[in-house]
């Protein structure tokens, strides 16, 4: 049997130290479609921030300052706005997603839910979306997410973490600009960068790794040592620049791959107690030499190279009932076991192999 990928990429991606200026000029074509506004989600960090100023809303326009310190998107959230949206306005020209991965994500998701019917529950898991989304646009302003390029926009909902993945969820158009990054806060910018760190590693230990993954991987993981590990590395910003494409390409590397056990308990974590994904994937991370082997010891140097205090010790805390439904919660994500451990994952781990996991972190 011949077996092949089918790729989907952001449509046009505008790269470059200044470029979220060319936000109105990207949105200008598709003004004149639909009722002709667009629907700006913007992380509630830049309410009263400078920014604003440079993204070409206009007083037609919608806007909605989103506060995702408290929680990763919902299914409610994003429910919540597509309803505000068509109530207010009706059909949008487009959607602008601008902040970090939470809000990448939900612009994601709302572009998909203005043209599909019922809640976004429905449509959590892979090609459960019928009809294309409104035009959509990203403007990431932090590194190492993916969600700028992924194909899936992840969403807790009432039952489970779980993303809307389907050839439409990708932006049509992407503005990159290392610049906007500058002022992200260490941890944070540890944490997510973290994340693209691990996407390519896990990418690369899977049975779903390929020629294709592997290159944009291994380009990500090389800018990845130099940023967190090299002779400059740190904060500044040539290495925002490297930061910005590695998270592109470790994006693209999982895409065209999956992810695997660290994102299942990460998930687990995320859901239960309501641990950011960036992190969430470090606590995990740091536990699981012997599923990624050197590369864990690569990260906990590079996690000393930056005095990030990564605790120990958190399952202690934790009752039985929240392992076990952060168990179950790992447990249903059958696409990254089998990516990790092959389709007789139920074979090599149980749900007490896995409980034995979460007590280790």
């Amino acid at each position: 049997m011949v077996q092949h990928k089918v790729l989907h990429g952001v449509g046009k991606l505008i790269y470059g130290r200044g470029s979220v200026h060319q936000t109105a000029e990207r949105l200008r074509p598709r003004r004149g479609t639909n009722e002709g506004y667009a629907v700006f989600v913007i992380d509630h960090y830049f309410r009263d921030h400078a920014l604003l100023e440079r993204l070409g809303i206009e007083d037609r326009d919608l806007v909605f300052f989103e506060d995702f310190d408290v929680h990763e998107p919902t299914t409610e959230q994003v429910d919540r706005l597509r309803d505000a949206v068509l109530a207010e306005r009706g059909w949008p020209a487009a959607v602008v997603g601008v902040g970090g991965g939470s809000a990448m994500d939900t612009a994601k998701a709302l572009s998909l839910m203005l043209t599909n019917p019922g809640s976004s529950t429905q449509y959590q898991g892979l090609n459960l979306i019928q009809t294309p989304g409104v035009f959509h646009l990203g403007v990431p302003t932090i590194a190492g997410t993916g969600a700028e390029c992924s194909t899936t926009a992840v969403l807790t909902g009432p039952l489970k973490k779980l993303g809307l993945k389907c050839e439409w969820t990708v932006f049509d158009e992407l503005i990159l600009d290392p610049e906007l990054c500058a002022t992200v806060p260490r941890n944070q910018w540890f944490y997510t960068g973290m994340d693209t760190y691990i996407h390519c590693i896990e990418s690369e230990t899977g049975i779903h790794n390929n020629a294709f993954s592997k290159a944009y991987g291994e380009e990500s993981l090389k800018l990845c040592r130099e940023v967190f590990l090299g002779p400059e590395a740190g904060q500044s910003a040539d290495n925002d620049d490297k930061l910005v494409v590695a998270s592109l390409f470790g994006g693209l590397s999982l895409t065209y791959s999956e992810v695997g056990v660290c994102h299942a308990l990460s998930y687990g974590l995320s859901k239960v107690l309501g641990y950011r994904h960036g992190y969430a994937n470090c606590i995990a991370f740091n536990h699981l030499e012997d599923y990624y082997g050197p590369a864990v010891g690569e990260f906990r140097r590079m996690v000393e190279r930056f005095d990030i205090d990564l605790p120990q010790g958190l399952s202690k805390g934790w009752s039985d009932a929240e392992i076990d439904a952060m168990v179950e919660v790992s447990w249903n994500l059958p696409h990254m076991w089998i990516h990790a451990l092959g389709h007789d994952w139920q074979d090599r781990i149980d749900r007490g192999v896995l409980k034995s996991l979460f007590q280790r972190l």
